[in-house]
């Protein structure tokens, strides 16, 4: 096996937490391919930090096909597998093949931006798209239509669009629900709507999601996972389940509501 590790944060931590992980990995014959490319060859992308660094590690390899498996070094960590002290239990699992493989859904996300030079743009996004309303500007009217047909116009401070993945995130925190991975579903959740009947509302992942601020001259904020820009009204942000998907790794007995309950305590 060849393994390749990504780290975001420089600090003594993560740099002590590498070692001892291409330690570990060399002890149990794992091959450590250091500055790793798309040209190398790589059986699994290993990232330490937090959910931040593990959504950097998937933008790195993305479409490449290539699993991640995450090192909590962070604070909650829900997208990560294994904690600091667990170096040497990962290490023995990833050699002994006592993993699972997790195919989580990708957005492709194409912004035609109206004040931009280079107006047409394609970003992906494992966990959510949202647009925040500026300080000192005024509410957000962002009109959303599914398959060209017009869903409602959201007066708000901003919108989510979150897959499986994201539903337990910004999503999440806003009063949306959780997706299990495999639902083949989107959320769209609104962020402090005006209007009390405006809820999350769950679409098929199979759905082509055109948003436009209906206010032309407006500015807001764009986030497409860890990528943000400013954005002005009557750009159009198109999103779509992406032809590829990412794959995330756990090790032993782990999976999806394992990690609910342990990490996020739900349920308990």
């Amino acid at each position: 096996m060849k393994v390749a590790i990504h780290i975001k944060n420089d600090t003594p931590q993560h740099a002590e937490g590498r070692r001892a992980l291409v330690d570990e990995l060399h002890r149990v014959g794992i091959e450590v391919i250091e500055d790793w490319t798309p040209e190398k060859s790589i059986d699994m992308m290993v990232s330490i930090g937090g959910d931040g660094t593990l959504l950097s590690a998937v933008h790195k390899i993305e479409g490449n096909g290539i699993p991640v498996v995450g090192i909590n070094f962070g604070h909650l960590g829900f997208l990560t597998t294994a904690g600091r002290d667990d170096i040497q239990k990962l290490a023995l699992s990833l050699k002994e093949g006592r993993y699972t493989i997790e195919p989580r859904t990708m957005l492709q996300v194409t912004l035609d931006m109206q004040e931009s030079e280079d107006s047409r743009r394609v970003l992906f996004a494992l966990n959510e798209v949202y647009l925040h309303r500026r300080e000192l500007q005024p509410l957000l009217h962002t009109q959303v239509q599914v398959d060209g047909d017009l869903v409602a116009t959201y007066a708000a401070d901003g919108l989510i669009v979150a897959t499986p993945t994201g539903s337990t995130a910004y999503s999440l925190s806003c009063g949306g629900p959780i997706l299990a991975p495999g639902s083949g579903s989107l959320v769209i959740t609104p962020i402090a709507a005006h209007t009390l009947t405006q809820r999350p509302i769950i679409l098929s992942d199979d759905v082509s999601l055109r948003l436009r601020d209906e206010e032309a001259d407006v500015k807001y904020t764009l986030g497409v996972d860890s990528f943000v820009c400013t954005m002005l009204g009557g750009s159009i942000i198109e999103i779509r389940k992406a032809d590829f998907k990412t794959h995330l790794v756990r090790i032993e007995h782990q999976n999806f509501f394992s990690a609910l309950r342990d990490k996020l305590m739900w349920g308990v």
